[in-house]
């Protein structure tokens, strides 16, 4: 069982959460698809598309029961997980707070 992360604004997450479905950020409305990394790609999307910015939140999701999952290529060649549709916020498995501490984001413990 793999854990899929989405990084975003926290009040972004409870807008999700009061509506029941995730339909993505910005981004993800624009590229037609949500952005999703593995435990090893999810700082470096921190880092890349994050950087500086606080008050955000890591949800994990259990990469089986995503519907429409597509892994394509990204930065890199590195293959990405793409969700092509909304996120039942029921799926989720973790919402942990991303802090910054000297401006890098604190991820918890123990994740992959």
């Amino acid at each position: 069982m793999r854990i899929l992360y989405k990084i975003m604004p926290a009040a972004q997450w409870r807008a999700a959460r009061a509506c029941g479905v995730f339909e993505g950020s910005a981004a993800d409305l624009k590229d037609g698809f949500i952005h999703l990394s593995t435990g090893r790609q999810m700082r470096g999307t921190a880092e890349r598309h994050f950087a500086g910015q606080d008050g955000l939140v890591l949800v994990g999701f259990r990469e089986e029961q995503l519907a429409n999952l597509r892994w394509e290529a990204s930065r890199g060649g590195d293959l990405f997980p793409h969700v092509y549709g909304a996120i039942d916020t029921a799926l989720a498995v973790s919402e942990d707070l991303l802090p910054l501490e000297n401006g890098v984001h604190r991820f918890p413990e123990g994740l992959a």
